[in-house]
């Protein structure tokens, strides 16, 4: 199985998507391993973003980053790197496709609400800069049909 990181980025959190954005993931049939709301550092932000540092746009994404807080997630499920960037639609909203997250949901091509690991590697890599290895839960979704509820409580 593949691992995915997913941030639902300050924009979407502001305007009470993060619901929608998790229900489209979870309706693919993916397996939600983490999950977290985090306002970011500016060191944080800069260590994500770090392959961007020197470029015009690196300072007003670092401040965009920690202007709210953000969801962090591991999305697990066969093919999920290349499937979740289907789903999320071009960088830039007025580019990407109806019925993605982007096209649907994002306003301009800086407030895109949503990051999705693009190849294995960075995902592994993006994955370790917000996540602990026992803060990634491992279960099958048929674990609940198992267990008996506590009728003492």
């Amino acid at each position: 199985m593949e691992r995915s990181l997913i941030i639902i980025k300050p924009d979407a959190v502001c305007k009470g998507r993060i619901g929608e954005v998790i229900g489209r993931i979870e309706k693919k049939g993916f397996i939600i391993r983490a999950l977290k709301i985090v306002r970011l550092t500016k060191k944080k932000a800069e260590e994500f973003y770090g392959i961007y540092r020197g470029m015009p746009f690196f300072k007003g994404l670092v401040k965009f980053m920690i202007s709210a807080p953000s969801v962090m997630m591991v999305v697990e499920g066969r093919g999920v790197i290349k499937k979740m960037r289907e789903m999320i639609g071009a960088r830039v909203p007025s580019e990407a496709k109806k019925r993605t997250i982007r096209g649907d949901l994002a306003s301009d091509d800086r407030r895109n609400i949503i990051h999705g690991s693009d190849s294995r590697k960075n995902a592994a890599r993006e994955i370790k800069i917000f996540f602990k290895p026992n803060e990634i839960y491992k279960y099958d979704k048929k674990d609940w049909l198992n267990s008996e509820p506590d009728r003492n409580s």
